[in-house]
C-alpha cells in the first residue's frame, strides 16, 4: 500500500467549481489502495491503470509517478502515449460530477481509438471519489494525487480550479491543456478530433 503524508495550506480561485465547494485539506495520511477501496474498484468495474511504456519527451506529461485510484500498479505520467485524453477532477468539484458521463460515453464509444485516464486531483477522501465513479457509471481508470503535486508541473499550470483536460498525442506530447467542463460527447469530439488530428 501507499501512504501519502500531504501538508496543504490552499486557497483555490475557482474557474469551474465554486470556492465554497472546494475542501482545503489539513495534514492528513491518504491511502488510495486500502482492501475496501479495491474491493468498491472492483465492484464498480473500474478499469486497471496501465503504465506507460515510452520514455519522458519534451512537452510531454511531466516525470510524476501517482498511484492507482482503487489499487494497482503506480503509474510515471512521463512514459504515456496517446492518442489519449487525461482528465483532472475530484469528487468535491460539482461540474467535474457532470462531465463524468461524457467522457465514460467517448470511453465507451472511441475508447479503442483515443484512451481516457482520470487523475483525481487533491482528494483526500478517496472512497467518496470511487462512490462517485460508480454513481456517474465511469469505468476508465483513475489515477490519484491527493496531494496536488501536478499543479504547477508543465504542461499544467498553477492549477486554481477543475476540472481540466489534457490532450495527449500518440507520441506522448501534449497537444492541449483545457480548463472547464465539457457539455456534450459532441464538444468533447470535436476537441479531440481539433488538437489531435484525428477523425472520429
Amino acid at each position: 500500500m501507499k501512504r501519502y503524508v500531504v501538508a496543504i495550506v490552499a486557497v483555490l480561485a475557482v474557474t469551474a467549481c465554486s470556492p465554497d465547494a472546494v475542501p482545503v485539506p489539513k495534514k492528513s495520511d491518504v491511502d488510495v489502495d486500502t482492501p475496501a477501496l479495491v474491493k468498491r474498484k472492483s465492484t464498480a468495474g473500474i478499469g486497471a491503470c496501465v503504465p506507460g511504456s515510452g520514455s519522458p519527451v519534451e512537452g510531454g506529461l511531466p516525470e510524476l509517478t501517482l498511484p492507482c485510484l482503487g489499487g494497482g500498479p503506480d503509474v510515471d505520467l512521463a512514459t504515456l502515449r496517446g492518442p489519449m485524453v487525461v482528465s483532472l477532477w475530484a469528487q468535491w468539484c460539482g461540474p467535474c460530477r457532470d462531465e463524468m458521463p461524457i467522457l465514460q460515453q467517448f470511453h465507451e464509444t472511441y475508447g479503442d481509438q483515443v484512451s481516457v485516464v482520470g487523475i483525481d486531483y487533491l482528494d483526500t477522501q478517496p472512497d467518496s471519489a470511487l462512490a462517485l465513479m460508480d454513481e456517474t457509471g465511469a469505468t476508465y481508470p483513475s489515477l490519484a494525487d491527493p496531494g496536488g503535486d501536478l499543479s504547477a508541473q508543465a504542461p499544467f499550470p498553477a492549477l486554481r480550479g477543475l476540472p481540466y483536460l489534457a490532450f495527449v498525442a500518440a507520441d506522448g506530447t501534449v497537444a492541449s491543456v483545457r480548463p472547464g467542463q465539457v457539455d456534450s460527447q459532441q464538444e468533447l469530439v470535436g476537441l479531440v478530433e481539433q488538437h489531435l488530428g484525428l477523425t472520429l
